[in-house]
């Protein structure tokens, strides 16, 4: 029997949509979503996932087809802030570092209660429902990646909207961090609230009722979740690789020795001692906050204080005459930090060549420059970017232009910094087989993941962070390291 009318939350009939005057994104989109379901939307890499999420906020133009859209206030929590309150298009990446620069700088507390009518209890209590409520006092842009995501998922429950839209809430997050954040969502859904989520479909969480697959910006599949879907699977086993360190000692490519980080008094790296030797393949774990963005600002040359700490990069300490140009040329780096500051007006290939002047300008490359950034696409399976612009491509494809950037200089030191993040499982695997296969011997590798599964095969060595400190350090040279948590 037909369901009655009344019971529609929100539907699609034959929608086709285009992006900001662009060809068609989404196709013939038939969707119908009624009261009491909660869907996730799941699909690879640049398969319309985000766009939808637009429509539903009232973006975009239908060419054809109907859209009878959801009543009620509508909050999308996407990849990047840009509003009122912050937008990052009034600072530059190495500001998040140089508080000295930053005049009454927005504090988390003040973030959340922005443009809600809400008590300090009341966002003291969402902060610790969401694991940040001890970064309450600390300037927003200075938050680490997954407590900025954690930050804007606070943000939009103070708003209390009629629908919440999550696009890859999880992403950026550690395993720990997803378990709460998924239980914390559930019992939101178990309140009545409208939540409707774009995910990995390995996370879909256990009270998600109903998946919508796309694929090309097509239905692929759109009905009730089977029993079991979505559960999280079991980490693959360690893959070997033939990228490993080599067999006797090498000269040291990066050296820490008792190295402290302080910023308002609390410690946000402390007595870190570290030597990273060339050729070697080190794993960077910890949980949300403890301490690894800002460790690697150190070795990149974007942290002020590590001009004040005993830090050595090819065996220059910071401080003794070398430009921050000195120490990119030799690094090929991507972050998700990175990602959100990146706003040049540059189409792809244009983004990607900006890693030849280890700067954020463009200057055409040499040929065989063009050459290598043409490959590294075509390797990334994303050569059809060339010519479009960088602004108005999905967060996923942005990530895969930013890590044609990274690798493409074939840089002595490549820090890979979740680097698979907003990427479908079969593009990330692509690039790890690429990274396994494409590595020179005599490069380093430093990769930051909470998803175990991404690291390439032949890592030697693994280093953990936990508030702060070293938690442990473990060595392979044979690049055979199980995963650890």
């Amino acid at each position: 029997m037909d369901q009655p009318a009344d019971d529609l939350a929100f539907a699609f009939d034959n929608a086709t949509v285009t992006r900001a005057g662009g060809p068609a994104v989404l196709h013939d989109i038939s969707w119908t979503v009624r009261a009491g379901e909660t869907w996730a939307v799941v699909g690879p890499t640049a398969s319309g996932k985000t766009t939808l999420l637009d429509v539903l906020q009232g973006k975009h133009r239908l060419m054809a087809g109907t859209f009878t859209p959801p009543i009620g206030a509508v909050r999308l929590v996407a990849f990047k802030e840009d509003s009122r309150t912050f937008s990052y298009a009034g600072h530059y990446y190495q500001q998040r570092y140089e508080f000295a620069d930053t005049d009454e700088p927005l504090s988390l507390a003040e973030y959340l209660a922005a443009g809600a009518k809400v008590e300090s209890a009341e966002v003291r209590a969402v902060a610790e429902s969401l694991g940040i409520a001890g970064q309450l006092d600390q300037p927003f842009m200075t938050l680490s990646n997954g407590q900025t995501r954690r930050a804007r998922i606070g943000r939009a429950l103070l708003a209390k909207p009629d629908w919440l839209l999550l696009d890859d809430p999880f992403v950026g997050i550690d395993a720990d961090g997803r378990t709460e954040l998924a239980a914390i969502l559930g019992k939101l859904v178990s309140a009545g609230r409208k939540l409707l989520l774009a995910t990995a479909r390995e996370w879909v969480p256990a009270w998600v009722t109903h998946v919508l697959e796309l694929g090309e910006g097509r239905v692929a599949f759109a009905g009730g979740r089977a029993d079991g879907e979505g559960d999280a699977p079991a980490e693959p086993p360690r893959r070997g690789g033939s990228a490993g360190a080599s067999p006797s000692p090498a000269e040291p490519v990066i050296e820490m020795r008792s190295v402290t980080v302080r910023h308002g008094g609390r410690a946000i790296l402390d007595g870190i001692d570290w030597t990273v030797r060339r050729g070697e393949r080190w794993a960077v774990l910890g949980p949300n906050g403890a301490g690894k963005t800002t460790l690697l600002a150190l070795l990149c040359g974007d942290h002020p204080q590590a001009f004040s700490n005993d830090v050595k990069l090819f065996g220059a300490r910071r401080g003794t005459g070398e430009t921050i140009w000195d120490v990119k040329r030799k690094v090929g780096f991507v972050s998700p930090e990175f990602h959100l500051y990146f706003r040049e007006p540059l189409t792809a290939f244009e983004a990607a060549a900006t890693a030849f002047g280890d700067s954020l300008l463009y200057r055409p490359p040499t040929p065989d420059q063009a050459a290598a950034i043409r490959r590294v696409f075509a390797d990334f399976g994303c050569d059809d970017l060339h010519d479009r612009k960088f602004a108005r491509l999905s967060v996923g494809q942005q990530r895969l232009v930013l890590l044609v950037r990274a690798v493409v200089k074939q840089p002595p030191l490549l820090i890979l910094d979740e680097p698979f993040q907003g990427l479908d499982a079969a593009t990330a695997d692509r690039i790890r087989c690429w990274l396994d296969a494409t590595l020179r011997p005599d490069q380093t590798l430093v990769f930051v993941t909470h998803v175990l599964a991404h690291m390439p095969g032949g890592m030697t060595h693994q280093f953990r962070l936990a508030a702060g400190r070293v938690e442990g350090i473990t060595s392979d040279d044979g690049g055979n390291l199980p995963h650890m948590n």
